[in-house]
């Protein structure tokens, strides 16, 4: 075998079909594309995706579905398990946002009941779940918003 001699398969390469080339090659006038309408344009073959010819496209014709909030979800959720890590007595938005566990963007602090807490706390201006705050009172903290 040589390089020279290599030639692919039988009927593996089709010759590319060569449109407007005169009647007699079944192909010729409008080479294909029928006549007139947007696919017998040049650079007119396109359509947008939806599109169904002018008439009502099936995404406006359905109803909308769910409610979309304009509000920002800006409330942070802070979990027992982490504060019990800290080592201050007194927690409000400013020491959890010092000790990185409420991002940036949030506006305010929610205190939700995962884990235990074993340290007492006196938390200053953050909310908190029903059964946070029990948590909080069990350990013998106090919670003031």
């Amino acid at each position: 075998m040589k390089l020279n001699t290599l030639k692919p398969a039988p009927g593996a390469r089709k010759d590319r079909v060569r449109v407007g080339r005169g009647i007699g090659s079944g192909l010729g006038k409008t080479a294909g594309r029928g006549h007139k309408g947007s696919f017998a344009r040049s650079g007119k073959g396109k359509i947008k995706a939806g599109f169904e010819g002018g008439q009502m496209p099936m995404y406006k014709r359905l109803p909308k579905v769910g409610f979309r909030s304009k509000l920002k979800n800006d409330t942070a959720e802070v979990l027992l398990y982490q504060l019990d890590k800290l080592d201050v007595s007194e927690i409000d938005f400013a020491v959890l946002r010092a000790a990185k566990l409420v991002p940036a963007n949030a506006k305010q602090a929610k205190i939700v009941k995962k884990g235990e807490l074993t340290k007492k706390f006196v938390f200053k201006g953050v909310l908190a779940t029903a059964g946070a705050k029990a948590a909080i009172e069990a350990a013998g903290g106090s919670l003031t918003e």
